[in-house]
């Protein structure tokens, strides 16, 4: 992001957000991507969007026994507190967190996720 600083812009990075790496299913990743691409937005961004969206309803359906075998190690970034919660509402729900990421994405919608430039934006 650029902040206003003495009248100047100044590239800053976005300490609200932190990487994070986690393991989901191959087919879901792929069709993060394309959504992504058809959305001109990031698979993050998506993500995040489905993390709240899926704490804001607060019921969760996942059946253990039907977790995909193909899961692959995924790496990204989230607002820091938005993953905290998400971490707790999984430890309540007594699931792992990979299962509640897989959970989200049917909680996406993606005419409320930021676009692809968001992390380009202009803030004093």
């Amino acid at each position: 992001m650029w902040k206003i600083h003495n009248g100047r812009l100044i590239q800053t990075a976005d300490e609200s957000r932190m990487r994070y790496k986690t393991r989901i299913s191959a087919v879901i990743v792929e069709q993060l991507k394309q959504m992504a691409q058809d959305h001109d937005t990031h698979i993050s961004y998506l993500l995040e969007n489905g993390y709240s969206n899926l704490l804001e309803a607060g019921v969760i359906t996942f059946n253990k026994k039907n977790r995909p075998k193909d899961r692959i190690e995924f790496r990204t970034t989230c607002d820091k507190e938005l993953l905290q919660c998400l971490k707790d509402f999984a430890k309540a729900k007594d699931l792992n967190l990979n299962d509640c990421i897989e959970a989200s994405i049917a909680y996406i919608n993606v005419s409320d996720v930021k676009h692809a430039h968001w992390r380009y934006r202009i803030e004093s």
